[in-house]
């Protein structure tokens, strides 16, 4: 990256801004196509983001404007130069992602796009903001990881990934993917069918993530073997569940004996990750939420990690990161007024 900078003079009482140009020559082995997008739709993205003139010329890209923007625009090609270095297809959702990082000057876009958790038939799952990067950091370091934040930011989903990495890494030998069947108060002996048939509507969402990111004709196989397991929380009583991965999902929904029940269940070489949004309770009036009480309890203790997210990590339209925001504040006013 070359950088020429030109300005008014210094002596200038009404000094302007001064502007830099950088200079950033693509590889020859990178395709300008792919960098750029087919008639030039990823440029547009990036040019309608940032105040700053962007000209092309053969492999060449000079960047005008304000030093620190253009520095920012810089920087941003050479993320998705990166990415690109890694195999990863650039697409104007994956573009998106990458300047919204580079505009929240936290991590490299390239260090949260490109840490591949899973990989499998060409399909790669990784963070897609800073929160998701640092939720996956402490699943990989910690012993039990709670993940808190609204629905779309990924908590399940990347919690799966995780361990089915796992289990292919042979770090465990089993996965419990588990959540409380608060509508049916638990209380499943009463319907109708086999276990499974039982809880199907209360675990879709953990078994659509199965089915994504492993062989359709295997699941079933591995779920006979009880390699993989789904049951609802109630199951989880009076067993010890060693060298496991094991998923606490929709955890706003337990109660504080549920939670302790849960948490006392880990047993040797394991990992837990906990879900929620404590937010979106459906518990009865009156009734605490365990994952609420729970941050209290064990602050401070080794192994264990709360992760916050929060709209910036809803990787949905964006209209649901404005609309999880507007809630988000409107809940705060409430709480301000007294109401």
């Amino acid at each position: 990256m070359q950088q020429e900078g030109r300005g008014s003079s210094p002596g200038r009482a009404h000094l302007a801004k001064a502007e830099t140009q950088v200079k950033i020559l693509v590889p020859a082995n990178q395709s300008m196509v792919a960098l750029l997008g087919e008639r030039d739709e990823l440029l547009k993205l990036v040019e309608s983001a940032f105040d700053s003139e962007i000209l092309v010329r053969g492999n060449e890209i000079t960047i005008s404007g304000a030093r620190a923007e253009a520095e920012r625009v810089a920087q941003l090609f050479e993320e998705l130069l990166a990415l690109m270095e890694r195999g990863q297809a650039l697409t104007p959702s994956a573009v998106g992602e990458t300047i919204e990082l580079i505009k929240g000057e936290t991590l490299k876009p390239s260090e949260v796009l490109g840490d591949i958790v899973l990989a499998r038939g060409g399909k790669t799952i990784a963070p897609r903001t800073a929160g998701q990067k640092r939720y996956v950091d402490a699943i990989r370091r910690s012993t039990l990881t709670f993940a808190i934040g609204p629905a779309g930011t990924g908590k399940s989903y990347l919690a799966v990934a995780t361990a089915i990495k796992a289990l292919q890494d042979r770090d465990v030998s089993r996965i419990i993917l588990t959540r409380p069947a608060i509508e049916a108060g638990e209380r499943l002996g009463f319907l109708p069918g086999t276990l499974y048939e039982k809880i199907d509507p209360y675990m879709k969402p953990l078994y659509d993530a199965l089915y994504e990111m492993t062989d359709a004709e295997a699941l079933p196989r591995l779920m006979e073997r009880g390699t993989v397991e789904v049951a609802p929380l109630a199951y989880m009583r009076g067993r010890t569940l060693n060298d496991s991965f094991i998923i606490l999902d929709e955890a706003q929904n337990t109660s504080p004996e549920q939670m302790k029940m849960f948490l006392t269940r880990l047993g040797f070489g394991s990992k837990a990750v906990v879900n929620g949004d404590v937010t979106q309770t459906d518990l009865g009036p009156g009734q605490r939420s365990g994952l609420v009480e729970v941050a209290g309890i064990l602050k401070g203790i080794d192994g264990i990690e709360f992760i916050h997210l929060g709209a910036r990590d809803v990787v949905r339209h964006k209209i649901v990161q404005d609309i999880v925001e507007a809630y988000r504040l409107h809940t705060e006013e409430k709480a301000q007024s007294g109401e």
